[in-house]
């Protein structure tokens, strides 16, 4: 079997793995929101095993890609292709994190129904769950322009959880007694607003994978009706010789 033989192997197998590793994310933060919402404690478990394996799945994609980096010296998209690996399971790892510290908080939120009513969890969880499974599928398909839509739908994540967060602070003024659970509850909200800008990472990343170009991080929301700017990668200053990604 020849090297070249050898390496698409890994390359499809790597493919494969983060794919994988998107899944169990997005399945820990449905499960998570659903123990919440449902208040079905049952599945604080299994949010937990997702967490352990998709942590186990960051320790072999990472020994992957180096592996393949260090036999192979993959170059041009091949080479963007394993960088964007390494960092995307990061962002993943982070996701299948805070799904696990989401189920942690569920013995706390019980304690006043207004909570419960007026902080509106679900669906800022399926804003959230729906921009995992694209930024997965961005990867998968290596669609950039998906990618890149990500960052328009991040606003409304933003935007409920700027309300969820009024929200609770206003009855929290009105009665100290209900300040640790609705500490708890912006917590759940912050932490469902971060999974969502690790899903814009990662089509950040994507964007780059696929087409060579880097997103201005001044201007990574859509403004004036565009979507936002990629930039041409530029080599560092200071006299190095670099060498670029992008195919020739």
């Amino acid at each position: 079997m020849t090297s070249r033989i050898v390496f698409q192997q890994e390359m499809e197998e790597l493919n494969e793995e983060v794919t994988q590793m998107a899944n169990l994310a997005r399945e820990a933060i449905v499960d998570a929101v659903e123990c919440i919402v449902e208040r079905d404690c049952s599945r604080r478990p299994e949010v937990e095993r997702l967490d352990r394996e998709i942590y186990r799945l960051e320790q072999v994609i990472e020994k992957r890609c180096l592996d393949v980096i260090a036999l192979h010296t993959p170059v041009a998209s091949d080479l963007r292709t394993v960088s964007t690996c390494l960092k995307i399971i990061t962002d993943l790892n982070r996701i299948g994190r805070y799904a696990s510290d989401i189920v942690e908080v569920y013995d706390h939120l019980d304690s006043f129904s207004d909570f419960r009513n007026d902080v509106n969890i679900s669906y800022m969880g399926e804003l959230v769950v729906a921009m995992v499974a694209d930024a997965t599928r961005s990867f998968t398909d290596r669609d950039a322009e998906l990618a890149r839509e990500l960052f328009e739908r991040d606003d409304e994540v933003d935007r409920l959880y700027e309300v969820n967060f009024r929200t609770v602070l206003t009855y929290m003024m009105e009665d100290p007694r209900r300040i640790t659970v609705g500490t708890n509850w912006i917590l759940v909200s912050r932490y469902l607003e971060r999974i969502a800008d690790h899903s814009c990472n990662i089509g950040e990343r994507v964007v780059y994978m696929v087409t060579a170009e880097r997103m201005d991080p001044k201007d990574r929301k859509h403004k004036n009706g565009h979507l936002p700017k990629a930039t041409e990668a530029q080599p560092p200053q200071g006299g190095y010789a670099t060498h670029d990604l992008e195919d020739k």
